[in-house]
């Protein structure tokens, strides 16, 4: 039975004869070639296709071995490749120019019983694209106007998706984000970590995951509801999810819209439109690894359930500085217009219990806060905070 070195040398000589009946003979049949970050192929079809397409493109196409090592089974192989984009076939869509190219990779392959089974080949993509000029060369002009252009998107982006992230206690970042500005997005210093208390819209997941890793990692994402401007993000985060167990179904579904929920309350203008930003925020079903409730501790802080406008809406207070983050148990803003103003009862359209949502401002006033923030917009906080929160549990709505 040939070695895996004899049977990598055997696959790349024939290969660089551009004998592709040979070079298959070498591959059992339904092993992978993975070229790493672009495809994968299926021996033999996919094999065929993608180098009939590449001799087709690249006509003086060679491959050299530089150097080969082995170590049980597998055969790790540095090459280097050249070839002219002479056509007449395309590659990869794009028709032939003339470039030359000139690449160093490395295949390692996997052989049994005689036969390639795998192949991870690594190969830099963006040499190969600036090489055939569909990318600009490094270090020139146009190089660095497309740097520029991509920094501008990522400032586009950010200045939608989330801010940096804003220190408002000890231990605790708030980081905002959507369109506008108005989804509150909570980081809590955990055992090295954070623990992250609701998630805001989808678009905020690339920011909240990035201020997770300047601040240790995500540990857990903890949601305060499950609404999909509270969920939004959190599929994106890659850590486990937990809620109350009265949020749970809602967080599994795959819908952004809750049962209780009666659009018909908004105004006229506001109606139709509400649709579709909902669909837009929302990130989809998530995964929950487990559930809190009434009394738990998280991070220093204690859960305290405040159903009314969910029905397992919970906020976390922290009794060393009297600090309330609150999710959705009150607004500080309206939710049709997007305008800022003192805080009131959630809006009824979105309540499952609006009765119920002022006892739980209550129950929260009652505590004492020193501030509380809530899902959106700011915070209430002062020497009148429990007054505050009196008249916002009998405010109109």
């Amino acid at each position: 039975m040939a070695s895996s070195s004899v049977v990598a040398r055997t696959y790349f000589d024939a290969l660089t004869r551009h004998d592709l009946d040979a070079a298959i003979a070498c591959w059992q049949v339904g092993g992978v070639d993975r070229l790493v970050g672009q495809v994968e192929l299926s021996a033999p079809a996919g094999i065929r296709s993608y180098f009939s397409e590449l001799f087709a493109a690249f006509p003086d196409f060679r491959l050299e071995v530089i150097d080969a090592t082995t170590h049980r089974g597998r055969c790790a192989v540095r090459w280097r490749a050249t070839g002219t984009f002479a056509g007449p076939g395309r590659f990869q869509g794009f028709a032939a120019n003339g470039a030359a190219i000139a690449i160093e990779g490395c295949d390692v392959l996997e052989v049994v019983d005689g036969l390639i089974v795998r192949n991870d080949a690594y190969l830099d993509a963006a040499d190969i694209a600036r090489q055939l000029g569909v990318l600009p060369a490094a270090g020139s002009k146009a190089d660095s106007r497309l740097t520029r252009l991509a920094n501008l998107r990522t400032t586009w982006q950010q200045a939608f998706s989330g801010a940096e992230p804003e220190a408002i206690a000890a231990g605790v970042w708030l980081l905002r984000g959507g369109r506008p500005r108005v989804m509150n997005v909570y980081l809590i210093e955990d055992e090295g970590g954070v623990t992250v208390f609701d998630t805001g819209v989808r678009t905020m997941a690339p920011a909240v995951r990035t201020a997770g890793v300047q601040l240790g990692g995500i540990r857990r994402v903890v949601l305060g509801h499950a609404d999909c401007d509270h969920r939004g993000s959190a599929a994106g985060l890659g850590a486990p999810i937990y809620c109350h167990p009265l949020e749970r179904s809602a967080a599994q579904a795959p819908s952004p819209f809750r049962d209780y929920w009666n659009l018909d309350l908004l105004s006229k203008w506001a109606g139709p439109i509400f649709p579709t930003l909902l669909r837009s925020w929302d990130g989809g079903a998530l995964e929950i690894a487990g559930t809190v409730e009434e009394g738990e501790q998280i991070a220093g802080f204690k859960v305290v359930h405040l159903p009314g406008h969910a029905p397992g809406l919970i906020g976390l207070f922290r009794a060393q500085d009297r600090l309330a983050l609150v999710s959705d148990c009150f607004y500080t803003l309206n939710p049709e217009t997007g305008i800022r103003n003192e805080a009131h009862v959630p809006h009824p359209a979105f309540n499952y219990d609006t009765a119920q949502a002022r006892e739980s401002i209550r129950k929260l006033a009652a505590l004492e806060p020193a501030a509380a923030w809530p899902g959106h917009a700011k915070p209430v906080s002062g020497a009148d905070m429990e007054l505050a929160l009196q008249r916002a549990a009998s405010a109109a709505v």
